[in-house]
C-alpha cells in the first residue's frame, strides 16, 4: 500500500480532543480547557521537535508526539482542577523515544467490537434527493482518498481503503466488528452485503478472521424479524445490533415490550446469541427514554444464555459522570441500576466504550468515575472496547489513550474503584469480548502471526503517514446538515 501525504501543514496533534460527533448525536462544544490543552500540546510539540532536531511532522507521528501531547493534556486539566484521572507517563516520555515507546507500544491483543464505514458507491446513493449531500457532515476533500472525481467523491474518506488504513495500518487493532448506523434497509449507507465484501477484502489479504460483521435490527420494522433468518443462515453475523430509540414514525420500542422480545426469542432461535443494543448516545428528545438502559436487566435475566452487549455503556455525551446515583434514571448509572437490580452483573451484561472512551477521555474526573463504575459494578470482565472508528478516524489514539489512563489514587480509595493494570487494561482491549464472541485469543494470534495484514503492517511501520483526522460533524450546524442529508 501507498499513501500520499495527508498531513502537509503539520498542525494535527496525534491525539484528537475535538467536538467531534459519530453523527448519532449532536457535537459537544469544545471547553477553555481544552482549547487549552490543544494549545500548550502544538506549543510543546514545536518545542521538543526543535529539541530533537526533527520536523514538526516527524516529531508528532512519533510515540514521543503521543507522549508529548498527553502529557500537555495532563497539566491543562490538572490546571483546571481535574485530578480524577490522569494519563501515567514520565515527564521525559515527550523528548525520548524508548520512554514513550515504555509507555504507548503495548501488546495486547485488540479486539474493537464497534467499527464502521461507508460504501462510496452503494445503491443508497441512487435513493438520495437530487442535490442532497449524504454525510455531509464528514470531510468534503483533503482525506488521502478524496480525490476521486464525482459528485460523492467525499465519500471515499470513508471506503473500504481508507478503512483499511486507518483501522490495520494506522492502528494497533487485531480485529474489528463492522457495526451499523440506525436506518431502514434501503437507506444504509453500509448494506449488509457491502459489509460482507469488505470482509473478503480483508480475507484476500489473508486476514480472513480479522473481521467480523453485525446484522442489523429493527424489530419495530416491518420484515426485519422474519429477515433474521437470512442474515444468520447466509451472511453468518456474529451479533444482530439493534436501536432501541430508533422507530420508521420516530418512536423506538424496549426489549422488554413484545416485539423486542420476539426479537431475541428469534435471535435464540437462529442460534445467534449475541444481541448488541445502542444505549445512551440519545439521538434527541425524541423517544428519549428508549436510549436509557432500563429494559437491559430484566431480559437479561429472563435469558441467562443470551449476551447483552451495551453499545456506549448508556453514556450521555455532555452530562458530566460522577459516583454512582442510583437515582438517575440515563447514563452509565442506568445500566448500573437495572444491572444490579436484577442481580446480572458479572453475568451475561458487557458494557461496550465506542464515542463513550473518545468523550471521556475529555475529563479526567468522568473518566474516572465512568470507567470505575464500569468495572466496580457491571464487572472487570464485562467491559468491551470499542471505538466507533471510523467516524473518529483512526482508533490508534484512543488506544494509547487508554493505555496510560489511570484512575487516581484519591479515587481508587474514595469510590472503590480498582487501579488500571496493565492486566485489566488487557482485559478490556480484547480478552473480554473473547467469551461473548466464542473465540480463542491464541487461535487467532497463531493465524494472524504472519498474514498479509501483518506483513503490510509491518512495511508501512518503516514510513508510517497516519492523518490525524476526524470524519464525523464538528458543530451543531454540520450535525444538522448530516442528518438532513442522509445521516442517522
Amino acid at each position: 500500500m501507498s499513501f500520499r501525504n495527508n498531513d502537509a501543514l503539520d498542525h494535527r496533534l496525534p491525539v484528537k480532543l475535538d467536538s467531534t460527533s459519530n453523527g448519532e448525536f449532536e457535537p459537544v462544544p469544545l471547553e477553555p480547557v481544552h482549547h487549552h490543552a490543544n494549545d500548550l500540546a502544538q506549543r510543546v510539540a514545536t518545542e521538543n521537535a526543535k529539541r530533537l532536531n526533527l520536523t514538526r511532522r516527524q516529531f508528532l507521528i512519533s510515540s514521543a508526539g503521543t507522549a508529548a501531547t498527553l502529557l500537555a493534556f495532563n497539566s491543562a486539566y490538572a490546571l483546571a482542577g481535574n485530578r480524577g484521572g490522569y494519563f501515567e507517563l514520565d515527564a521525559e516520555a515527550g523528548v525520548d523515544k524508548d520512554a514513550a515507546a515504555d509507555a504507548l507500544d503495548g501488546k495486547e491483543f485488540i479486539f474493537d467490537v464497534q467499527g464502521h464505514f461507508v460504501n462510496p458507491d452503494g445503491e443508497w446513493l441512487q435513493r438520495v434527493p437530487p442535490g442532497a449531500k449524504p454525510l455531509r457532515g464528514m470531510p468534503a476533500a483533503g482525506c488521502a482518498l478524496g480525490n476521486k472525481p464525482g459528485e460523492y467523491s467525499y465519500l471515499e474518506c470513508l471506503g473500504r481503503d481508507q478503512f483499511i488504513k486507518d483501522v490495520f495500518m494506522d492502528s494497533d487493532t487485531d480485529m474489528m466488528v463492522l457495526s451499523f448506523i440506525p436506518s431502514s434497509r434501503e437507506d444504509e449507507p453500509l448494506t449488509i452485503e457491502e459489509a460482507a465484501a469488505t470482509r473478503e477484502i480483508v480475507k484476500q489479504m489473508e486476514g480472513s478472521h480479522r473481521l467480523m460483521i453485525h446484522g442489523r435490527v429493527n424489530p419495530n420494522q416491518d420484515g426485519d424479524i422474519g429477515f433474521m433468518d437470512e442474515l444468520a443462515k447466509k451472511w453468518n453475523v456474529s451479533a444482530f445490533k439493534t436501536y432501541t430509540q430508533w422507530g420508521p414514525q420516530g418512536k423506538g420500542f424496549y426489549l422488554t415490550d413484545d416485539i423486542g422480545i420476539a426479537f431475541i426469542e428469534n435471535a435464540r432461535k437462529l442460534g445467534v446469541k449475541n444481541i448488541a443494543v445502542h444505549k445512551g448516545l440519545p439521538f434527541g428528545q425524541q423517544s428519549y427514554e428508549h436510549s436509557t438502559c432500563r429494559d437491559i436487566g430484566p431480559v437479561a435475566k429472563r435469558f441467562p444464555d443470551m449476551n447483552f452487549l451495551v453499545y456506549h455503556s448508556g453514556f450521555v455525551p455532555g452530562a458530566p459522570e460522577g459516583e454512582y446515583d442510583p437515582k438517575r434514571t440515563d447514563g452509565i448509572d442506568s445500566l448500573i441500576r437495572t444491572v444490579i437490580e436484577n442481580d446480572v452483573a458479572n453475568a451475561n451484561v458487557y458494557a461496550e466504550l465506542g464515542s463513550t472512551w473518545r468523550y471521556l477521555l475529555r475529563d479526567p474526573d468522568s473518566a474516572a468515575h465512568g470507567l470505575g463504575k464500569l468495572f466496580k459494578y457491571i464487572g472487570e470482565n464485562n467491559v468491551l472496547w470499542g471505538t466507533d472508528s471510523i467516524w473518529y478516524g483512526s482508533p490508534q489514539d484512543q488506544i494509547q489513550a487508554f493505555r496510560t489512563f489511570q484512575i487516581s489514587t484519591e479515587f481508587q480509595e474514595r469510590y472503590g474503584y480498582p487501579k488500571i493494570t496493565p492486566a485489566l487494561r488487557a482485559k478490556v482491549f480484547g480478552k473480554n469480548a473473547m467469551k461473548p464472541y466464542g473465540i480463542s485469543m491464541e487461535e487467532m494470534r497463531q493465524r494472524m502471526a504472519g498474514d498479509r495484514v501483518m506483513q503490510d503492517r509491518l512495511a508501512y511501520a518503516e514510513n508510517p503517514n497516519p492523518h490525524f483526522r476526524t470524519y464525523g460533524p464538528k458543530t451543531r450546524r454540520e450535525f444538522l446538515n448530516f442528518i438532513a442529508n442522509g445521516g442517522t
